[in-house]
C-alpha cells in the first residue's frame, strides 16, 4: 500500500474522535465503497480491526469487483465485497448494524450532459438503499451529501451554517446534482420521521487527499497533475467561487463520528474552517509553494462555463461548530493537504 494512504487509514484508526466501541463486533455498509471517501472509511475501519482487534465486519458496495479486489485486496476476512448497483436490491444475510451511504455521480460534467440520469441515481438509489436500512433495522445511517445543496447563499455571511439555505436554479439541467441532493436529505428526514429509520446527513465540502486516481479531472486533481508535470494551471473561468476544503482522513473521521454520536435527521457540516481560499488564489498556492515556481496560472476564459460543467461562483465556507460539538476537529490544512495528494498521485499514476 502506498506510505501516504496508509499513513491515513492508520490514523482514522486510531482517532480518539470515533467512538468505536459502538462499532465492535457490529457489522456496517457501505455504498460507494470503490469511490475516495468510501474507500478509505473501509480501509480505516478495517485498519482499526487489525490493530486492534475489534471484529467490525464490513460490507463494500462495488459495480466493479476488480477495482474492489484492487482497493481491498490487503484487507481482513472481514472485508466482503458486495457487487452490484446501488439502484438494485440488495442481499445480504444476516444484521446490518449501520449503513454509510456514500454511492453518488461525481462528475460535474455529469450533471450537465447526463441530468436525468444525475437526479433519478440519487434519488432512486437512496430510497433503495433507505428501504434496506429500515428492513434491517438499522442502529445507524449516515447519507453523504454535498456543500451544493445550498445553492448560491448570501455572500455577506461569514460562514455558512446548517440552516442557511441559498438559491437553486431548478430549470437549470446542472442543478441536477444539488437539487438531487436536497431530495434526497428530505428522503432521510422523511424515513426518519415515518418508519424510524435513524438516517443522518453529512454536507462535506470539496474533499481530497490520497487516494485521488490520476485520471480524476475535479479542479484539485488537475492543479496536483499540473504541478506533478510541471505545466502551467490554465484556469477557464476568473476563479471568483471561494470556499473551504477537506482532507480525505478528516471527513471520514467527521462521517464517522456523525454515524455513531449525530442526532437522528439532522444534518452536519463536514469541512476544515481554516482552509478557506477562492479558486484562483488556490491554483496561486500551487503554483508558486508547491512546484517550486516552475508553473503559472493562466487565464482562457470559457464563453459558457456550463457547458463544462461548472457551477455558479459562490463564496460557501462552511461552518463546523455542530459537528465540533460532538467531538470532531479537523487536523490538516490546505497547503499539507495538496502535499500529500501529489506525493500520492506522484506515486501512483
Amino acid at each position: 500500500m502506498n506510505k501516504i494512504l496508509l499513513e491515513d487509514i492508520t490514523n482514522i484508526a486510531n482517532s480518539k474522535m470515533v467512538a468505536w466501541d459502538k462499532l465492535e463486533g457490529k457489522s456496517i455498509f457501505v455504498t460507494g465503497a470503490t469511490g475516495l471517501i468510501g474507500s478509505q472509511i473501509v480501509l480505516g475501519i478495517d485498519q482499526h480491526n487489525k490493530l486492534y482487534g475489534t471484529n467490525i465486519k464490513i460490507y463494500a458496495l462495488a459495480r466493479n469487483p476488480k477495482k474492489a479486489d484492487k482497493l481491498f485486496g490487503e484487507c481482513s476476512e472481514n472485508v466482503i465485497t458486495v457487487v452490484g448497483d446501488m439502484c438494485s436490491p440488495y442481499s445480504i444475510e444476516g444484521d446490518v448494524d449501520y449503513i454509510v451511504h456514500g454511492a453518488s455521480m461525481t462528475s460535474s460534467k455529469d450533471f450537465v450532459e447526463k441530468a436525468v440520469e444525475t437526479i433519478l441515481t440519487g434519488i432512486n438509489s437512496t430510497a433503495n438503499i433507505l428501504n434496506f436500512a429500515r428492513e434491517k433495522k438499522v442502529s445507524g445511517f449516515v447519507y453523504l451529501s454535498s456543500l451544493e445543496a445550498y445553492g448560491v447563499t448570501d455572500p455577506n455571511l461569514k460562514s455558512v451554517k446548517e440552516t442557511d439555505y441559498g438559491f437553486i436554479d431548478q430549470l437549470s439541467p446542472r442543478s441536477s446534482y444539488s437539487e438531487g441532493k436536497r431530495m434526497a436529505e428530505c428522503l432521510c428526514a422523511s424515513y426518519a420521521s415515518e418508519y424510524g429509520v435513524p438516517a443522518k446527513i453529512v454536507r462535506l465540502c470539496q474533499t481530497f487527499g490520497a487516494g485521488v486516481d490520476y485520471s480524476d479531472n475535479r479542479v484539485f486533481a488537475q492543479f496536483a497533475k499540473s504541478a506533478i508535470e510541471g505545466k502551467d494551471i490554465i484556469l477557464k473561468t476568473k476563479g471568483e467561487t471561494y470556499r473551504n476544503y477537506c482532507y480525505t482522513s478528516d471527513a471520514v473521521t467527521g462521517i464517522l463520528c456523525v454515524l455513531l454520536d449525530g442526532n437522528v435527521a439532522e444534518a452536519y457540516n463536514i469541512a476544515n474552517p481554516a482552509t478557506g481560499i477562492s479558486i484562483a488564489d488556490m491554483a496561486k498556492l500551487v503554483a508558486d509553494k508547491l512546484s517550486d515556481g516552475k508553473i503559472k496560472v493562466c487565464f482562457d476564459i470559457a464563453e459558457d462555463v456550463t457547458k463544462l460543467g461548472y457551477g455558479p461562483t459562490i463564496k460557501v465556507a462552511l461552518d463546523t461548530t455542530k459537528l465540533e460539538a460532538i467531538g470532531w476537529k479537523a487536523s490538516v490544512d490546505l497547503e499539507e493537504t495538496f502535499r500529500r495528494t501529489i506525493e500520492y498521485m506522484k506515486d501512483t499514476r
